[in-house]
């Protein structure tokens, strides 16, 4: 660790998501320092961070002395083989979702750091957005009785294929992997792990070449959950819908951080995270607003620092994230043969979740 007080951190990557959401998020929280970015576009971070040493390769920014903390928002491929380099160098890794490719190399990533003894953390950012933290609340609550239908949805209208990465047939791409990490942590944070997995993903759009549609249930003893993401969604569909014996409520936008961050807004300002529209829907039909909590994305790197003090623990454990894995493996087999799926976890790992 730095032997000030500041933590200073190297971002892989300066594309969507590394600009978007690492780079303020970082920046806006006390004891982080962005020190180093890793790009090959160097115009393009220093208009943006002036102060910011930028390198063109990944090898350089990990192994540079200053780093402490290694923050990887590359395209997914290069996920395990970066951390691998960093948590060898001797720096704490946190991993943008999904966590790697495949389960063996989430497994050896988390060995590795046990070994090292390093933090590695995975960027389960959605975990503090408003959406979900009003659904939680109001499941937690009980206001709503037992939950018998979980329904949650991130779609987007983005008929045209666009050329980038995430939608070419390349491995860790298709809006599974975009899109599923969230919606699974999220359902794996207030239910636990699912008995077996049921999945449906399709590629919909003219000259897409990675599937672009997903709908997946969960089946838990007591309840259904439902995760859905589209590509060909213009409106009608609400983020969150809950179904319990008592009532239910709907969510029917999405937090609002990434649209503040993609204009501008700097996390933590006035107006930060605030949302205002869940509705409560009483047995008898009769509607009440709810309010939502605020959403705060910077909770995630607060409790980076955090844990790298020794305050707290990892606000997101690697073993959490190899579940997360486990749901996004089982949707694929089980959308590829037609059957439903068990996860495939082993006994320990299933301890350190329960």
């Amino acid at each position: 660790m730095n032997k000030g007080n500041t933590i200073n951190v190297a971002l892989i990557g300066y594309g969507f998501v590394g600009k978007t959401f690492h780079a303020p998020l970082i920046g806006s929280v006390d004891g982080l320092t962005l020190a180093v970015v890793s790009s090959r576009d160097e115009e393009k971070v220093k208009r943006d961070l002036p102060d910011v040493l930028v390198v063109a390769t990944p090898e350089e920014a990990i192994v540079h002395p200053d780093v402490d903390l290694v923050v990887i928002a590359s395209p997914n491929a290069t996920h395990a083989p970066l951390a691998t380099l960093a948590l060898n160098a001797g720096k704490h890794v946190v991993v943008d979702k999904p966590f790697t490719l495949d389960m063996q190399e989430a497994r050896d990533l988390i060995a590795l750091a046990d070994e090292k003894q390093r933090l590695l953390s995975v960027f389960h950012n959605r975990r503090w957005d408003s959406d979900f933290l009003g659904v939680k609340q109001v499941i937690e609550q009980g206001t709503i009785g037992q939950v018998k239908h979980f329904e949650s949805h991130i779609d987007r209208f983005r008929p045209e294929v666009r050329v980038r990465w995430r939608e070419q047939n390349v491995p860790g791409s298709g809006l599974w992997f975009d899109l599923g990490p969230h919606l699974i942590d999220q359902a794996l944070q207030l239910f636990g792990l699912p008995q077996s997995v049921q999945g449906n993903i399709a590629t919909l759009r003219a000259g897409a070449e990675i599937n672009d549609w997903a709908h997946v249930v969960l089946n838990y003893p007591q309840h259904k959950v439902v995760l859905h993401c589209s590509m060909l969604v213009a409106g009608g569909t609400s983020r969150f819908a809950v179904h319990g014996d008592k009532a239910s409520v709907v969510k029917a936008r999405i937090d609002r951080q990434e649209a503040q961050l993609l204009a501008g807004v700097t996390p933590g300002s006035a107006g930060w995270g605030e949302d205002d529209d869940m509705v409560l829907f009483d047995a008898d039909g009769e509607t009440t607003r709810l309010k939502t909590p605020n959403g705060d994305q910077r909770q995630y790197y607060i409790g980076v620092r955090d844990a790298l003090t020794g305050k707290i623990q990892n606000p997101v454990h690697p073993v959490e994230a190899l579940a997360v894995m486990a749901v996004l493996e089982a949707a694929v087999k089980s959308s590829e043969t037609g059957l439903t799926q068990a996860l495939e976890l082993r006994p320990d790992e299933r301890a350190l979740l329960s």
